[in-house]
């Protein structure tokens, strides 16, 4: 029988999110593609999924957070799988202070932590009335260490790791809610990381930069992991042992 699960990947033209999609489409699931500049990229990869569609939206916004929703319900007429992917961040070393305006604090954690919430928010019905409802948070190793691109993104996803724990705990036993927290993955992001990069690579267990479709592994499995509720699941080669 096939797979009747519909699955909403927030921020997923490129990347993590893209690789997300393509893992969750191949297992069956349609996927909702959602991005808000990247349109071109996001419609291509719809085109080349199995029923999957393009829906423009910036989940920073309540309106186009619950349209972003409301349109995959209306379209399948069901939601049982919400990945909050999309995010952003300024590179900003972490003694700068100065830099770190009040606007910089707005923009991301408008996106990372509001729009994860939001968009949630708007899903968790849906995601109560399927049955066996999951989120999974998109994370980092910067949410838990003092790391990252900048301090208000690592502030941002320690804030979307507690986030997950606390809606895990009032969304059972509908929905299960969980993270998983990268490390350094090869993305246009992490392009010019070169010395992080070549230190991962000479002294983490595993020896080697992570991948867009390691996440997506990984995303995977805590989607099939049933009894798994408010966990937040590193994929980061063995970097936190170091």
């Amino acid at each position: 029988m096939a797979d009747e699960r519909v699955a909403v990947v927030t921020g997923s033209s490129s990347g993590i999110g893209a690789a997300v999609a393509r893992r969750l489409a191949g297992e069956g699931v349609r996927v909702v593609i959602n991005s808000v500049r990247s349109r071109e990229a996001g419609e291509e990869l719809a085109a080349a999924l199995p029923e999957a569609r393009y829906v423009a939206a910036d989940v920073a916004d309540p309106v186009q957070a619950a349209r972003l929703i409301d349109t995959t319900v209306e379209t399948y007429g069901r939601l049982d799988i919400l990945v909050n992917n999309a995010g952003r961040t300024r590179f900003i070393p972490h003694h700068d202070l100065a830099a770190v305006t009040p606007e910089v604090w707005r923009e991301i954690l408008d996106l990372n932590v509001i729009g994860t919430w939001q968009t949630t928010v708007a899903a968790m019905p849906h995601l109560s009335a399927s049955g066996a409802g999951c989120v999974v948070n998109i994370s980092s190793v910067a949410g838990s260490r003092p790391a990252g691109s900048s301090i208000p993104y690592a502030v941002s996803k320690a804030a979307v790791e507690h986030l997950t724990r606390l809606l895990a705990n009032v969304a059972g036993p509908q929905v299960r809610v969980n993270a998983v927290a990268p490390g350094l993955i090869e993305t246009p992001w992490t392009a010019s990381f070169t010395e992080i990069a070549e230190k991962v690579r000479q002294s983490t267990p595993l020896r080697r930069v992570g991948v867009p479709a390691d996440v997506a592994e990984a995303v995977a499995g805590v989607v099939a992991a049933s009894y798994m509720t408010g966990q937040v699941v590193l994929v980061d080669g063995g970097a936190h042992l170091i």
